[in-house]
C-alpha cells in the first residue's frame, strides 16, 4: 500500500508542477523557429504573430529563420528542443504533410516528434514569369514547354511550390526542369535575374512582385480567383483542367510539452491570428486566418498527409 501511496503522491506532485508551470508560462523569451528565409510567407506571418504574442504575454518573442532542406533543418531543431513551450515551430504543410513523401529519410518524425498547437492560416499560390517573358497566358507557357522539352525551368523553395510545379508538369504533359532553392524569395531573385523561367509561389511572396511591376502573373493555383489579383484567372480556368494546389500554416511544439502549456500557447496564437498585424498579413497575401484546437490540427494533419501523398505520387515525384 505504501508503494502505491507514494506513486500516487508522486503523480499528484507532477500534476501540480505542470499546472504551476502553465499558470506562470511564459516567464522568459519565446523563440519562433521558421523553416524558410526572411521575407517568405511563413516568416512574415511569424513576425506578425510574434508581436501580438509578445504584447499578450509581456515577454519577448524572437523569430529565428533556419531555412534549407525543405524545412527539415528547422523541424529537426524544434524536435530536439526542450519540451517547455519556449521553442515553437511556425511552419506549413511542407514539413508536416509533404516532406515524408518527398524524402526517403527525414531528420524528424512529423507526428511523433511534435505536439500540435493550432492551425494559423490557409492560402494559395500564383504562377509568375518575368514581365519581359514571351508568355501572355498559361497556355503560351505550356506551348513553349512542349516545343522545347527539358529546356524550360521552374524554381521552388518549399514543398508546396515544388509540388505545384510538378502537378503543372503532370497535368500539361510537359518536360520542365526543376531547380531547388532554400526558400521562395531566393527563387524569386533568380527568376528576376533570368536564371529560371517561372515558378509557382505563395501569394505573399509573389503578389508584391506582380503589384510592383517586376513579375507577371499568369494564373493562381486555387479553384477560385484571388481577391488581390481579380483579373488573373485560375490555372484551371486558363486551360489546365483539374489544377488545384493551396497551402496552410500551423504551429507545433516539441513532443512532450505539457498539455497545459500547449493550451496556453494555443490561446496566445489564436488571439494573435486575429490581431491587426496578422489581419494585415492575411489581407495583403490573399490568405485567411484559420485556427484550431490541438486535436483538430492533429486530425487535419493526418488527412492532409494522405492528400499530399496522393498528389505527389500522381505528379510522379520521386523521393530523394
Amino acid at each position: 500500500m505504501t508503494k502505491f501511496r507514494n506513486m500516487a503522491i508522486a503523480a499528484t506532485s507532477l500534476l501540480f508542477a505542470a499546472s504551476a508551470l502553465a499558470q506562470d508560462f511564459p516567464t522568459k523569451t519565446i523563440t519562433f523557429i521558421v523553416p524558410f528565409a526572411a521575407g517568405s510567407a511563413t516568416d512574415q506571418l511569424a513576425r506578425a504573430l510574434g508581436q501580438s504574442v509578445s504584447d499578450q504575454a509581456k515577454q519577448a518573442v524572437v523569430v529565428d529563420n533556419k531555412g534549407g532542406a525543405s524545412g527539415q533543418i528547422a523541424a529537426a531543431h524544434v524536435a530536439r528542443a526542450a519540451a517547455d513551450g519556449y521553442t515553437v515551430l511556425i511552419t506549413t504543410n511542407t514539413t508536416h504533410a509533404a516532406n515524408e513523401h518527398l524524402y526517403k529519410k527525414l531528420s524528424y518524425d512529423p507526428v511523433k516528434d511534435f505536439a500540435p498547437i493550432t492551425g494559423l492560416g490557409k492560402g494559395g499560390q500564383v504562377l509568375v514569369v518575368r514581365t519581359d517573358a514571351p508568355y501572355g497566358n498559361v497556355m503560351d507557357l505550356v506551348a513553349a514547354a512542349k516545343k522545347a522539352p527539358g529546356k524550360l525551368t521552374f524554381g521552388s523553395g518549399s514543398s508546396s511550390s515544388r509540388t505545384a510545379g510538378e502537378m503543372f508538369k503532370q497535368l500539361t504533359n510537359t518536360d520542365i526542369l526543376h531547380v531547388p532553392y532554400k526558400s521562395n524569395p531566393n527563387a524569386i531573385t533568380d527568376l528576376l535575374g533570368g536564371q529560371i523561367d517561372f515558378m509557382i509561389t505563395d501569394t505573399s511572396t509573389g503578389v508584391p512582385q506582380v503589384k510592383g511591376g517586376k513579375l507577371k502573373a499568369l494564373g493562381v493555383s486555387t479553384t477560385e480567383r484571388n481577391a488581390l489579383l481579380p483579373d488573373v484567372p485560375t490555372i484551371a480556368e486558363a486551360g489546365v483542367k483539374g489544377y488545384d494546389m493551396g497551402y496552410w500554416f500551423a504551429a507545433y511544439a516539441p513532443a512532450g510539452t505539457p498539455p497545459a502549456v500547449v493550451g496556453k500557447l494555443r490561446d496566445l496564437l489564436a488571439n494573435a491570428a486575429r490581431s491587426t498585424a496578422a489581419k494585415s498579413f492575411f489581407d495583403g497575401s490573399g490568405s485567411v486566418a484559420w485556427t484550431t484546437t490541438p486535436e483538430e490540427l492533429a486530425k487535419f494533419q493526418h488527412a492532409e498527409t494522405a492528400k499530399w501523398g496522393k498528389v505527389i505520387k500522381a505528379a510522379g515525384i520521386e523521393a530523394e
